[in-house]
């Protein structure tokens, strides 16, 4: 999956330097997102990137100013980017 996601980033994206944060979480939430994690196989850190990404283009299908949608993805029944 991390390939197919990986393989959707577009050049722009693929050269972008990542950066390290933190946040804050009860022991709870931790242990909630190490489960989702470990069942998706993916790190904590690549868990909350996904479900970020899932929740904006829920939020933004269209995006908005600056974050387009990749080329070729589709919205709302139309095919955008080329």
């Amino acid at each position: 999956m991390a390939r197919t996601q990986a393989a959707r980033a577009g050049s722009e994206q693929a050269v972008e330097r990542k950066t390290v944060r933190t946040f804050t979480a009860t022991r709870r939430d931790l242990l909630m997102l190490e489960s989702i994690a470990r069942y998706h196989g993916f790190s904590k850190s690549g868990t909350i990137t996904s479900l970020i990404r899932k929740e904006f283009w829920r939020l933004f299908p269209g995006g908005t100013g600056p974050i387009r949608p990749d080329r070729g993805a589709r919205v709302s029944g139309r095919n955008h980017g080329g």
